[in-house]
């Protein structure tokens, strides 16, 4: 599988632009599902000094990324043509999805067994436990 991940805000606590602490568990399991085959495409929108901060910051806790800001290493964006920095993944893994990040235990669980974060809540918590943790946005 192809994964885009972001670093912001989902491998570190946001603090743009300094590198904020890791998120628990964080590195971790990047680096299990990078051993596992998958390809972990960093995707930020950290540039130049900034990307490479964050790059070394991650090499230095031994996670390595096939690509970063593209779908494989040493793409380049073709200036003759429209350039989309779209990427062509599997899943991203981003702070910003809709319901928030879920923790990197369940994104693991999600991902090695192919499990929706629902099933894989259900599994810890059943069904009880997660319709009394489920709330509505038009409730107080």
């Amino acid at each position: 599988m192809t994964i885009a991940v972001d670093f912001d805000g989902t491998i570190v606590r946001e603090a743009y632009p300094e590198i904020g602490r890791e998120i628990p568990f964080a590195v971790d399991t990047l680096r299990r599902l990078a051993e596992e085959g998958h390809h972990l495409l960093l995707w930020t929108v950290r540039e130049g000094e900034l990307l490479e901060e964050a790059v070394d910051w991650c090499r230095k806790r031994g996670l390595e990324f096939y690509a970063v800001n593209s779908n494989f290493p040493g793409e380049q964006p073709d200036e003759s043509r429209h350039y989309s920095r779209k990427l062509r993944v599997d899943l991203f893994i981003d702070d910003r999805n809709l319901g928030g990040l879920p923790d990197w235990g369940v994104i693991y669980k999600m991902i090695a067994e192919r499990k929706t974060v629902e099933e894989v809540l259900v599994e810890r918590l059943g069904a009880e436990g997660i319709r009394k943790r489920r709330k509505h946005w038009w409730k107080p």
